[in-house]
């Protein structure tokens, strides 16, 4: 299959020669002029600490209406990264006891973790959700009458799936349930109208997709809620947004450099950079799936729907393969010293595959190639893990 590359977009990147990067996913990928208007903006703060910081509310303002009109919010502000918007949310709606959180199998654990912290101190109870084939039916289907709030993925981290989070928000609200949306994936890699949305609260990272330094983050708030949202930490900014953005002593650049993520994105065309992720990410997909189910080491054939304009796809490994953090760990490993390829394997043992505009269908292929005598050659390491 012919997949054209956006010419001289490998070159815009300073990641490692003789790695093949297929897990954009996790951290993103900072393009070279970025990273050098962020330097600019540290090198300023160390000139002149005092006029900077002084500076820096007005400044981070500019950035954020940026960042917020790319996005359609009428309502944001900064944050670290979505977990930290997720805990901002999770803190900000009161809970008492008899009260339900519900989350889905598809969630992240990280924000697992937080939902479950939450309900212990406040006496409410975790409802974990299994989304199967219909995701609204499922999350409906959960909710009662105790039923308090509801933190759903736009796109899962592990599945890599879509989810009609905006259906979810109204059937929700109609309901009476708050709506937490952990987006961390969706800027930059979706269209996204947060006002259309409209959920209670909705949080996406910008140095995944949208090209921006690490970490960098927007909490997208409802008009009701923003004169009730609690920062986690005290600090001299206050109301929304200023409370949750102005923290004191942080390195703010990565917020500030944000835009010119933006721009990078828009220069470059955003429907040609997502056609393109889109296509090469499908394509990837089935031609390992299909390497590994010839070496009797893929567990089923891999959906091929459910990913409508999402750069990334899962494939099922076999039975034993990657079914703890360790083995997944220890499989990642072993790929990156063998092929020279950077994957990401969930710990279900399911290994995620991405694709950004640096990735060319030639870096799947030789991945295709290589993995079935990788897994072969783990299965007594991963079996004594």
């Amino acid at each position: 299959m012919e997949i054209t590359p956006i010419p001289g977009v490998r070159e815009m990147f300073s990641l490692e020669p003789g790695v093949i990067q297929l897990n954009h996913g996790s951290y993103g990928a900072v393009p070279i002029e970025v990273q050098e208007r962020q330097s600019e903006l540290r090198a300023e703060m160390e000139r002149a600490p005092d006029r900077f910081f002084s500076r820096l509310p007005a400044r981070l303002a500019v950035a954020r209406e940026r960042v917020a009109a790319f996005l359609n919010s009428s309502g944001a502000a900064f944050v670290t990264n979505a977990t930290e918007g997720v805990a901002v949310a999770l803190e900000s709606v009161p809970l008492t006891a008899g009260d339900e959180i519900l989350y889905t199998d598809h969630g992240y654990a990280a924000v697992e973790r937080a939902l479950r912290r939450r309900a212990a101190e406040s006496g409410a109870t975790p409802v974990r959700v299994v989304l199967g084939d219909d995701p609204v039916e499922a999350v409906l289907g959960a909710v009662t009458a105790r039923t308090r709030l509801a933190v759903l993925d736009h796109v899962s981290s592990a599945g890599a799936r879509l989810l009609p989070v905006g259906r979810l928000a109204g059937e929700l609200a109609a309901r009476d349930v708050v709506t937490v949306v952990d987006g961390a994936h969706a800027p930059g890699m979706l269209p996204v109208d947060l006002d259309a949305i409209n959920a209670d609260f909705w949080v996406g990272n910008l140095h995944k997709w949208a090209f921006s330094p690490r970490p960098a983050a927007l909490l997208h708030v409802a008009p009701h809620w923003r004169r009730r949202v609690r920062p986690l930490v005290v600090s001299y900014g206050e109301g929304f947004p200023d409370a949750l953005e102005f923290q004191g002593t942080r390195d703010y650049t990565a917020l500030l450099a944000a835009p010119y993520g933006l721009d990078v994105l828009e220069r470059l065309g955003l429907e040609r950079v997502r056609s393109y992720n889109t296509a090469l990410a499908a394509y990837g997909q089935r031609v390992l799936a299909e390497a590994l189910r010839e070496a009797g080491l893929c567990e089923d054939a891999p959906q091929s729907t459910g990913y409508p304009g999402v750069p990334m796809r899962v494939v099922r490994l076999a039975s034993g393969l990657g079914v703890t953090k360790a083995q997944a760990d220890t499989l990642c490993a072993e790929v990156l010293d063998r092929l020279g390829c950077q994957i990401k394997i969930e710990p279900v043992g399911q290994l995620r595959l991405s694709a950004q505009i640096y990735n060319t269908a030639d870096d799947y292929e030789r991945l295709a190639a290589g993995l079935p005598a990788v897994l072969r050659s783990s299965r007594a390491l991963l079996r004594a893990i």
